[in-house]
């Protein structure tokens, strides 16, 4: 198993896993805003990474961060915004090694911390709370 960038070639398996990242947080997203993310993560210019788990030369799992600068550290920051493994892949270590690659280029790259959210139920709190334990933050969020 590897974790690369994704390239134009992914882009099938990728959005074989968004639909089912969708489906697991009981979501849609329209049609031109995965065709737009898409676009994004490829794009050298905008701020976003997409990652790609590969294992036996199938797309296994995938990790979406965007890198910003904030109000309280030098560095950069990057959040983790969207991870996901396939169901028939999971307990293999996928997730752990998604997260991990994004620790490792955070230290390569001199970013100042990588954080992310999830929701309290998530199974994957398990591998989450193995990096670092939740905090107190609390997430207001306002859709414009």
């Amino acid at each position: 198993m590897i974790v690369r960038e994704a390239r134009i070639s992914d882009e099938a398996g990728w959005r074989r896993l968004w639909a089912g990242y969708l489906v697991f947080y009981e979501t849609t997203v329209p049609d031109d805003i995965t065709d737009l993310t898409w676009r994004r993560i490829l794009d050298p210019a905008v701020p976003m990474i997409g990652r790609i788990a590969e294992q036996d030369g199938a797309i296994a799992g995938f990790s979406v961060s965007v890198v910003h600068v904030g109000t309280w550290y030098a560095g950069p920051a990057c959040y983790l915004e969207d991870l996901f493994v396939d169901p028939a892949c999971r307990g293999q270590g996928i997730g752990r090694a998604l997260v991990q690659d994004l620790v490792d280029q955070g230290r390569h790259h001199g970013w100042a911390n990588l954080y992310w959210h999830t929701q309290h139920n998530n199974p994957a709190r398990k591998l989450y709370d193995a990096f670092v334990g939740a905090d107190e933050t609390v997430r207001y969020r306002l859709t414009l």
